[in-house]
């Protein structure tokens, strides 16, 4: 079982601090960045096999990895993304399609969360895949948004959607089991070849529509934040100094 991160976009809604760093390595707390915060969930629930897929500023990742390694004690291997200026990250998750073969927490490299969002997909560890959602939020336009059926199963997830119509949003940790990797393999490159400037939540929206179930995991009332912009990275400090 591996932990792996998607930190390969370049955030230009993050300028100035982005010029010359990955989103992902933005100071969130002190020296602390999203990517530190991320591995250190990783290493506490044991995921001490890290994967981080890198492109824009792939360097600055590179120039961390031992002393990711060293203050956290895990293993870091970094996967490339040559099209990480150009497409979205359902290209992006794909690049990593080998990893998938093994069982998989997955991580956007802009989220800001608590240890215990890893706990409750692990502890739940269903054989399909397992989506973290916050139900508590009031949700905008921006949100990566969810509908369920009456079983709790996803049937839509996506940002086009009327808040009042979700059931939450997804705030990007996923629970990705080895036997789903094929199918999740196939509805990524036919995501980013109908469109390379969809997302990975997309192809799990093409799982869904090939039939697949993909279940919802609630986290509670807890604080986190995507960092999309220089509003939400202040709102990423506030919380960040207590996890």
């Amino acid at each position: 079982m591996i932990g792996l991160i998607l930190a390969a976009g370049a955030g230009r809604r993050l300028r100035p601090y982005t010029d010359d760093l990955p989103k992902a390595l933005v100071p969130v707390d002190g020296s602390r960045t999203v990517l530190d915060l991320t591995i250190a969930n990783f290493a506490k629930v044991g995921l001490t096999d890290v994967a981080i897929i890198v492109g824009y500023k792939a360097e600055r990742v590179e120039e961390r990895r031992k002393d990711f390694e060293a203050t956290y004690g895990v293993n870091v291997e970094l996967v490339y993304n040559d099209k990480a200026e150009e497409w979205n990250n359902a290209y992006s998750l794909w690049c990593g399609r080998d990893l998938l073969s093994q069982d998989v927490v997955l991580a956007n490299g802009d989220t800001v969360h608590p240890v215990s969002v890893e706990e409750l997909l692990l502890e739940a560890r269903p054989d399909n895949i397992l989506l973290a959602m916050d139900d508590v939020k009031v949700l905008g336009e921006e949100p990566m948004k969810m509908q369920l059926d009456a079983s709790g199963g996803l049937t839509r997830i996506t940002k086009l959607m009327d808040p009042a119509q979700a059931a939450g949003e997804y705030i990007g940790v996923s629970w990705l089991p080895s036997t789903i990797g094929p199918d999740l393999t196939s509805a990524l490159e036919a995501t980013f070849t109908r469109d390379p400037n969809l997302y990975y939540e997309d192809g799990y929206q093409e799982m869904v529509n090939r039939g697949s179930r993909i279940d919802v995991q609630p986290i509670g009332d807890l604080d986190w934040v995507e960092i999309d912009d220089l509003d939400d990275l202040e709102i990423g400090r506030r919380i960040a100094c207590h996890y």
